[in-house]
């Protein structure tokens, strides 16, 4: 068997918070899991992405959060089309997550950084350009 990437898993420090935020990114999750240690979220595209509270300080005593600034991940999420980018970007900043790139042509996708609640980088994508030449 080929080794699959079944979900992904994003640690948070709190969980209405962190809802808050991927709400605001678009994904569809009700407000009723806000109390909830754990959550799941299976997208359209097939992949599925949770939200811990618990796992990695039950199971895990050397676990820390990293500090420094510094990220080693991307979560990518492909948003269709430059204007939603933009938009996306806006929405997010203007409810004061940190922006770490302005929306802006790459050397592949058109793409903007923010900021999760928790530290971690997502990535906002549209592939219009690449599908123009």
């Amino acid at each position: 068997m080929e080794v699959q990437l079944s979900m992904l898993g994003i640690i948070v420090g709190d969980m209405p918070t962190a809802l808050r935020f991927y709400r605001m990114l678009g994904l569809e999750i009700p407000a009723e899991q806000d109390d909830k240690p754990f959550v799941m979220h299976r997208m359209a595209s097939g992949v599925s992405i949770f939200f811990d509270t618990v796992f990695a300080a039950r199971y895990d005593p050397a676990h820390a959060v990293p500090s420094g600034g510094g990220y080693r991940s991307l979560f990518e999420f492909y948003l269709g089309d430059d204007s939603a980018v933009d938009a996306t970007y806006a929405r997010l900043t203007a409810a004061g997550y940190h922006g770490r790139m302005a929306p802006e042509q790459t050397s592949g996708p058109y793409a903007a950084m923010v900021d999760d609640p928790d530290g971690n980088v997502v990535l906002l994508t549209s592939d219009d350009a690449l599908g123009a030449s």
